[in-house]
């Protein structure tokens, strides 16, 4: 069973102390109200998917902040991805802001979140710069724990939220739904996990679902349902049939999601598609619902292997 903790205090907590070996990450993903835009960005302390952490940490080599950046995924007509890895002289963090390199989080007084981007995008150089504001719907202050031992956490902070999307570079302006969360752990993510699922649907009026599928290498699975009402109030029910979904076009990443009994999900459109990690918009039905996702599935046991870290460095440059 997870574990949940309450009277934590309502803010992200960039000042997060990540301990040798481990990781925290900060997360936002947002699909336009026209369904034309997407984004995602994960501020990354120890970037849990860096090839250099992961061959530095053989080395002796575990300190999290000389591994630190910020991912930021644009979809749409135009297409963005940046991963630049920077080293513990470009990161400060503070209670209520995080900078990495030229961009920034910072958690206003008025518990909403502004994101000043500035980064470069690879392969093709191409700039992402501007503004995103995020204005959660609630603040959800529980923590939940992802393995037996509590190494691993997850907390949904703001599970139903809308943004607002102003970049310069390349011009596009959007608002929309939006999610953000934080991860952090003690150790490495391939050292307890073998595969995951995750998904977060919009249910209407401010409600939203969360599904978390995890298979633990050393464990039996976990499976999380959450029911998050308009209140912020959370309803736990039990996690619906799992089913697969068709693999990633170019990798063949395996994905599978839940959803209703004989209401099985479908893909709307692949968003990211790597070999160890794909990102995906699907269809599914939940509490009799129909309702669309953001999707994800992550196979470590592909991340970790030879093939895989020779590929990574090669879309994660390093400063």
């Amino acid at each position: 069973m997870a574990v949940a903790e309450s009277n934590r205090p309502a803010s992200p907590d960039f000042n997060l102390t990540v301990p040798p070996r481990g990781y925290a990450w900060w997360y936002v993903d947002a699909l336009s109200d026209d369904g034309q835009h997407g984004l995602t960005l994960i501020a990354f302390i120890g970037s849990v998917f860096s090839p250099y952490y992961f061959k530095g940490r053989r080395k002796g080599r575990n300190d999290p902040r000389d591994h630190c950046s910020m991912n930021v995924c644009l979809y749409g007509e135009k297409r963005r991805w940046t991963m630049t890895e920077r080293h513990a002289n470009a990161v400060n963090q503070t209670e209520t802001n995080l900078t990495i390199g030229p961009s920034a989080i910072q958690w206003n007084s008025d518990d909403t979140l502004t994101l000043q981007l500035n980064e470069i995008g690879t392969p093709i150089p191409q700039r992402v710069r501007g503004t995103i504001h995020l204005t959660p719907n609630f603040i959800n202050e529980r923590i939940f724990t992802l393995d037996r031992n509590g190494r691993h956490r997850w907390r949904p902070i703001a599970p139903s939220a809308r943004v607002t999307v102003e970049l310069e570079h390349p011009n596009i302006k959007w608002t929309g739904h939006a999610y953000f969360d934080r991860n952090w752990g003690d150790e490495p993510l391939e050292d307890a996990f073998v595969y995951w699922d995750w998904s977060r649907a919009e249910m209407g009026g401010n409600e939203s679902a969360i599904l978390y599928h995890v298979e633990r290498r050393n464990d039996a699975s976990l499976a999380l349902a959450l029911h998050f009402n308009a209140d912020g109030s959370i309803n736990e029910f039990a996690p619906p049939p799992d089913h697969r979904l068709p693999r990633t076009p170019i990798w063949q990443m395996p994905r599978s999601s839940q959803s209703d009994a004989g209401t099985p999900p479908s893909v709307v459109k692949t968003l990211e598609d790597t070999p160890f990690y794909s990102r995906s918009v699907i269809n599914a039905h939940l509490l009799g619902r129909p309702v669309e996702a953001v999707h994800e599935s992550l196979s470590l046991d592909r991340f970790r292997s030879a093939w895989v870290q020779h590929l990574l460095p090669y879309r994660m440059p390093r400063w």
